[in-house]
């Protein structure tokens, strides 16, 4: 089949979609993936091809200066009010622009034989491009949408509409995927979906995310490596940092909200910026612990299941992990880490310890939790969702 993959990231870092592209490709398929403002220079992997449409808004032309750019330090209090207040439009109008300009270049693809649309933000434009190709639409979301962090201003009614929309669409796919069984039985619950299969966000035994080496055999560091921005415990760990009782050094790494970041207080921490999968992957072995953390405030929070869980894993490193919803239950059952209380310093110092103590019985465990763990098992439930779709006649379909 020829995959159409459309995606509102720069897809050279999301790490998901490169993944499963991989896996179809792999399997027989053609995948092209539609991107927003993907890096001139990036690659796709042998047999995927990529296409690029800008990330303009109303408020910011592509490439242009943003708010956080004018103020590289803390924002002006006027100038936070103001962020607050417009980033709800501004991110409809850059995702609106994004759909638009994803019609003009669906336009110029040939024939395809299936719509995956990744996330809600390319929900409708990919049920729009399946219907009128009179294709089958897979709904892949990487996320609770509605019980998402917000880091702007109430929008209840615009909440209500995406909630329709959502169901109203994937009711209408032909299948839909998302990454944990916290997620699905949401999503089930939420919607009356019973179409919803888990592929999780796993990692695969070999390649950019293999282990480079055997893990250190003591831990000489304690790592987190993803996003740095609001509601995910950083700034519990840089607490940690500032007081007695963590016995290890800690390293943030990855991609930052520059206007968070600007007022975030480290603390003892190294703070770095990102780095490519493969070099994270060698960060892990050679510190030896992982942080994986978020806050317990959201709703996606609690049934989240983080990459960076099975990145780790994949690692052979154990880690010190939230005690949150789906990602402490999995934890807890692998036995592949400790866990704190969210927003407890003191707590998460307490857990580092253990973890320390308990290293070769974490250790052991990583390794017996993996092929549970691993893309592997994984992939065949993407490649079985592939294998059972079928003609869609768009008419029929229940609205």
């Amino acid at each position: 089949m020829h995959v159409l993959m459309l995606v509102a990231t720069p897809v050279a870092t999301d790490t998901r979609v490169l993944r499963e592209a991989r896996s179809l490709v792999t399997a027989g398929h053609r995948v092209h993936v539609v991107g927003r403002s993907v890096p001139v220079d990036f690659v796709p992997p042998e047999g995927v091809t990529v296409s690029s449409v800008g990330t303009s808004s109303a408020f910011r032309g592509e490439g242009g200066v943003s708010l956080k750019d004018r103020h590289p330090r803390r924002l002006p209090p006027h100038v936070r009010l103001a962020r607050w207040a417009l980033l709800p439009e501004h991110r409809r109008s850059a995702f609106g622009r994004w759909a638009a300009g994803v019609r003009g270049v669906v336009d110029g693809i040939g024939h395809v034989d299936v719509v995956h649309a990744h996330d809600f933000t390319a929900l409708e434009v990919g049920a729009r491009v399946a219907r009128e190709r009179g294709v089958p639409l897979v709904y892949d979301t990487h996320e609770l949408w509605s019980g998402r962090p917000r880091e702007h201003r109430p929008t209840p009614l615009a909440d209500l509409h995406e909630r329709a929309v959502e169901g109203r669409l994937g009711r209408q796919a032909a299948a839909v995927i998302t990454v944990g069984d916290g997620v699905a039985d949401a999503l089930r619950e939420r919607y009356g979906w019973d179409h919803v299969s888990v592929v999780r966000n796993t990692f695969p035994s070999a390649g950019p995310a293999g282990a480079a080496a055997q893990p250190t055999p003591s831990p000489r560091e304690l790592v987190y490596a993803g996003r740095l921005a609001a509601y995910r415990e950083l700034e519990t760990i840089a607490e940690a940092t500032r007081a007695p009782g963590l016995p290890l050094p800690v390293t943030l790494i990855g991609p930052a909200d520059e206007t968070w970041l600007a007022a975030f207080d480290a603390g003892a921490a190294r703070v770095l910026p990102p780095v490519t999968p493969e070099e994270v992957t060698q960060r892990l072995v050679d510190a030896g612990l992982v942080l994986v953390t978020h806050s317990d405030r959201w709703e996606n929070h609690r049934l989240a299941m983080p990459n960076k869980l099975f990145h780790a894993v994949r690692a052979g490193v154990p880690v010190v992990a939230t005690d949150v919803g789906e990602l402490a239950r999995v934890v807890r059952a692998h036995g592949v880490g400790t866990l704190y209380r969210p927003g407890d310093a003191a707590d998460l110092a307490r857990a580092v310890r253990e973890a320390v103590e308990r290293y070769d019985e974490l250790r052991a465990a990583v390794v017996a939790a993996a092929p549970e763990l691993g893309w592997e098992r994984d992939e065949q439930v993407l490649l079985g969702v592939y294998r059972g779709l079928e003609p869609v006649a768009w008419e029929d379909r229940p609205r």
